[in-house]
């Protein structure tokens, strides 16, 4: 396991070794300090061929799919509040803006309880965005992003509580979190800038994510420092990595409304290919950023099939979330979210979640972070008497890291954990023991985050 994740630090850091660094990108939410679009930008003193564009702190960066700042950008073609820092390497080449970014974790898991298991493993991610002017008024985007996370096993890693997706394609996975597939995901995307900060724009992806739920929560400033996945993840956020997705949409200043045609059946156990695609399902979903340190989303979605396992039953969510993000100076943030999500099986229960998430960083060095959780299972039990009994469960994970600078480059090393406590019914006591604190992490992480060494 140790050779897996020197595997994914190899493959995250083998990037551009000449990539501009953006010390934190913590850049200005105004819109009024937007950099010129490259087209624009193309018509400014010839005499400055060798500008160092990542270097223009001063300016935010054009969105790829608006004529907001990029900091409004999170996962797919979902919104954050724009004063979130967005941590990674800039490169400028020709037209062309590109931005990478990425983590490589080692955890060991300890998951407590008759329904308990322990493993230590790693999870990556490497994500690569490029976007470029197309004649006057468009904007083409381009976006990869890849994990190693099927190194950890067809099985995943323990994690008490959560329910989705399988294996092997005759088990469905309990009390254990799957792994993400190697392709997460592969989209494009163009957008039209129809002037007075309104634009229209298409976004595609095999894998991609649809217009539904709120940011995912390894793109969250909230929980990306958080080593687990929520309990919740088939709540809000389980269509992230979608095997054929269509999105348009039209934003005009703090609005933004979107629609999207997508296959509602979730990834199979074979984590390492494309899947082909299927247009079978829809979401619409709508953001309101009234400034720079909120963003709201409310979303609803017809989910075709979603479970492999079950494939006769489909699924309406819906869901709303509230995120805050507040700088805080010399490196630090305070970032928040709170979200609500409703998943009407049909047939089956409708059943409810909520999620409150938290992360505060001081000083760009110290991070604490906070999950509470509250969700209605009704697959925790394949047979017996409880198969098909809704039981509502509640978890509280709270944690802290330590993060500093590798030398002068652009990778940052955390040491941190985590433990959780949970609350449940007592008839399900002779299964998971006691309640109360049951679990912790352990965990060393390192990141692309830019040179922060000054601060």
């Amino acid at each position: 396991m140790i050779r897996n994740a020197s595997f994914s630090l190899v493959t995250l850091f083998a990037v551009p070794l000449h990539a501009q660094a953006m010390p934190g990108m913590n850049m200005p939410a105004q819109p009024a300090q937007l950099q010129p679009p490259a087209h624009d930008m193309a018509q400014m003193d010839p005499a400055m061929p060798g500008m160092d564009h990542g270097a223009m702190t001063g300016m935010a960066m054009h969105g790829a799919l608006g004529t907001y700042t990029m900091t409004r950008e999170a996962s797919g073609t979902s919104w954050q509040p724009e004063s979130a820092p967005m941590d990674g390497l800039h490169v400028m080449s020709g037209p062309w803006t590109i931005m990478v970014h990425g983590d490589a974790t080692l955890v060991y898991d300890n998951q407590g309880g008759p329904r308990g298991a322990t493993k230590t493993f790693s999870q990556s991610m490497l994500m690569a965005m490029a976007s470029r002017p197309v004649g006057d008024r468009g904007t083409l985007g381009l976006r990869a992003m890849l994990s190693l996370d099927p190194l950890m096993g067809k099985s995943g890693y323990p994690l008490l509580f959560a329910t989705g997706e399988t294996a092997d394609g005759k088990e469905e996975l309990v009390d254990r979190q799957h792994p993400h597939d190697l392709f997460m995901e592969v989209s494009a995307s163009y957008s039209y800038d129809l002037g007075r900060g309104r634009s229209l724009y298409l976004y595609g992806g095999l894998p991609g994510e649809p217009a539904l739920g709120p940011p995912t929560f390894m793109h969250r400033v909230s929980g990306m420092d958080v080593p687990e996945a929520p309990i919740g993840h088939h709540w809000f956020d389980s269509t992230h990595i979608t095997f054929g997705v269509l999105t348009a949409g039209y934003s005009q200043g703090p609005w933004k409304i979107e629609a999207s045609a997508f296959k509602g059946r979730e990834p199979d156990q074979h984590r390492w290919d494309l899947e082909s695609p299927k247009l079978d399902s829809w979401s619409v979903r709508g953001f309101w950023n009234p400034n720079p340190n909120l963003s709201f989303q409310l979303s609803t979605g017809h989910i075709h099939s979603p479970e492999q396992l079950d494939p006769g039953k489909d699924e309406q969510r819906t869901t709303a979330s509230i995120s805050y993000n507040r700088p805080l100076g010399q490196g630090g943030n305070w970032a928040t979210t709170i979200a609500w999500s409703h998943k009407d099986e049909r047939p089956g229960p409708a059943l409810t979640g909520w999620l409150g998430e938290t992360s505060l960083r001081l000083k760009d060095r110290h991070i604490l972070f906070a999950r509470a959780e509250h969700v209605q299972e009704a697959e925790l039990f394949g047979s017996g008497p409880l198969a098909g009994d809704i039981v509502p469960i509640a978890k509280l994970s709270a944690g802290y890291a330590y993060e500093l600078p590798m030398g002068k480059g652009p990778a940052r090393i955390a040491f941190g954990g985590l433990a959780s406590a949970y609350a449940f019914p007592d008839r399900v006591k002779p299964a998971y023991g006691h309640q109360g604190v049951k679990s912790f992490m352990l965990f060393v992480r390192l990141r692309l985050a830019g040179d922060k060494s000054g601060n």
